[in-house]
Order: C-alpha cells, then sequence, then structure tokens
C-alpha cells in the first residue's frame, strides 16, 4: 500500500526545465491544470485539464509529462467556474484522483506555495522571479533559489494488541476548532529539529506532546504535504495505554487511546461522536494500515 499523494504516474523529465525550445514545443501541445491558491477545477472524480488555448493568462510551471510523452503544465490563475465544474482543494480529492492527476495536483500546489511566499530574496530581501519553468526562482544579482520541503514526522501510536481490543493514541489539535465540528482526532506529527534524525523526532514529539514514551518504531512511508511544504514521514510506534497522557495544550488539546472497534465504527458511519484524518492525509493511511494490522 501507498500513501494517498505518494502516487505517481508524472515522470518529471526535469532535464527539460531549462531547455526553452523544448518548453515553448510542449506547451503548444499540452495539457493545463489551473491552480488558483489551493484550489483548482474538478469534473467528478477528474481535474479539468484544458487544452493550451483555452487556458487563462498566468505564470506557467511545467509539472512533467505522462508515459505517453504528453506534456502537463500548471497556470497560476483565478479559477473560474464553468457548468458541471467544482472548486476542491487537494485534501478534498488527493484521495480520489488517478495517479497521475493527484501528482499533477501535489505538485502545482506544492510549487505555487513555495512561489507565493519566495517573491522576495530570504539573502537580501530584492524581488525574485521565475526560472527554470517554475522550478527555481532568481534574485536581482543572479541567485537561484530552489524549493524547498520541509520534512516532518507524524506517528501512529498504537498498544501492539491485535484484533479489535487492539488501541491507538490519537490527539485532538488546539487549532480544529469550529461551532459545527465533530471533535476530530488524528495522528501525532511535528517537524524534524536540526541536527535531528527522524526517529529521533518521532520519540521527542510523542513525549513533548502527549508524555508517553514509544519504542519499537517502523518507517511506513511517506508523501508531500504542500502546507506549506511539507514531506511527511510516516511511522508507528508502541507506546503503554497504562502510562498517562499528559497533553502539552499548546498543540494538543486532549488526547487518548481509541480500540480498533470504535475507530473502525466511525470509518463505517456507525458513530459520528469523534471525527478522524481526512483520506487525502497519511495520517488516515496509518490509521487504515493498523485497522488491517499492518502496523
Amino acid at each position: 500500500m501507498t500513501p494517498p499523494l505518494a502516487r505517481s504516474g508524472l515522470r518529471r523529465v526535469a532535464h527539460r526545465r531549462t531547455d526553452d525550445a523544448w518548453l515553448a514545443d510542449a506547451w503548444a501541445r499540452a495539457r493545463v491544470l489551473v491552480v488558483d491558491r489551493d484550489h483548482a477545477l474538478a469534473r467528478g472524480d477528474r481535474l479539468v485539464l484544458l487544452a493550451p488555448s483555452d487556458a487563462p493568462t498566468g505564470e506557467r510551471l511545467f509539472l512533467g509529462e505522462d508515459d505517453e510523452g504528453t506534456p502537463y503544465f500548471a497556470v497560476l490563475a483565478p479559477v473560474a467556474d464553468e457548468p458541471g465544474t467544482t472548486r476542491v482543494t487537494l485534501r478534498e480529492v488527493g484521495h480520489l484522483l488517478d495517479d497521475l492527476e493527484s501528482a499533477l495536483l501535489v505538485t502545482a500546489i506544492a510549487l505555487a506555495n513555495w512561489h507565493r511566499r519566495h517573491l522576495y530574496s530570504p539573502y537580501d530581501g530584492s524581488p525574485t522571479s521565475m526560472a527554470e519553468a517554475g522550478w527555481a526562482r532568481v534574485t536581482a544579482n543572479g541567485r537561484t533559489i530552489w524549493p524547498r520541503t520541509d520534512p516532518a514526522v507524524i506517528v501512529l501510536v498504537h498498544d501492539g494488541v491485535p484484533g479489535d481490543n487492539g488501541r491507538c493514541l490519537l490527539g485532538h489539535n488546539v487549532a480544529w476548532t469550529g461551532p459545527d465540528w465533530v471533535r476530530r482526532y488524528s495522528c501525532l506529527a511535528g517537524f524534524v529539529e536540526a541536527g535531528e534524525s527522524a526517529e529521533a523526532a518521532v520519540v521527542r514529539e510523542v513525549a513533548e506532546e502527549v508524555g508517553v514514551p514509544v519504542q519499537r518504531l517502523r518507517y511506513v512511508g511517506s508523501q508531500a504535504w504542500p502546507y506549506p511544504g511539507s514531506l511527511m514521514l510516516g511511522f508507528t510506534a508502541e507506546g503503554d495505554p497504562g502510562r498517562p497522557v499528559r497533553v502539552d495544550e499548546a498543540e494538543i488539546s486532549e488526547a487518548r487511546w481509541f480500540s480498533r472497534t470504535e475507530v473502525r465504527d466511525v470509518l463505517e458511519g456507525r458513530r459520528d461522536d469523534f471525527g478522524l484524518p481526512t483520506g487525502s492525509s497519511i495520517a488516515h493511511f496509518l490509521v487504515m494500515e493498523w485497522l488491517a494490522g499492518r502496523a
């Protein structure tokens, strides 16, 4: 099994990003995804991909090509509603798209978010301009800046017990508020600190957020999460439900152990008193791996 946003039918062909003649020819025969911050247009469970002649004016990002050699670009521009279409976000539809379109959307949003945050040089504050078909920015004095991705760990803590009585530890983030929201719980997560390994970050983050020591870490997989620009490194780890849970209250307001039966009942619609991670997240993937006994 692969995390939902780690699937890819997209060949990045990075060597083409500086080939202006090839890019001009590729644009003429490309399919174009219009991206407006976090939004794109979809028709059902498919993204709306335009011919270049129908694409709006905007900055172009070369995303790559498919196995047949069809090029794909994103254009950064307002998304115009069309009959039969819906404005969608990666969070909403990433897991529903096919491998190619999932890769197109996550790549386009990751690049768009990076460009929006790097209009000025982090070195001297001077304006920057797009380069390398959207894969770099150049400062006024010619310095090149490339997109960066920040590593973060995310971990499903469980008790190691098989069957329906096995439990996992999920937390409620203080930022998840809203008058009509069902209280949502998810895996524990945090950024890898300077000089730290991913495994050490797992142990530290769980201890900081809920006060539970963990052992028997297992790396499961990774996926990009462009909010704003993370690479989520997914783990499982064992913890002891007998140890007291002490939330940090700065990030996690509540954490509790849930049985497989409780989690499965929510996912299958038999109860609705708490919520779980959305389908495009690696947290959802980790929960499903644990439910299936693969944790």
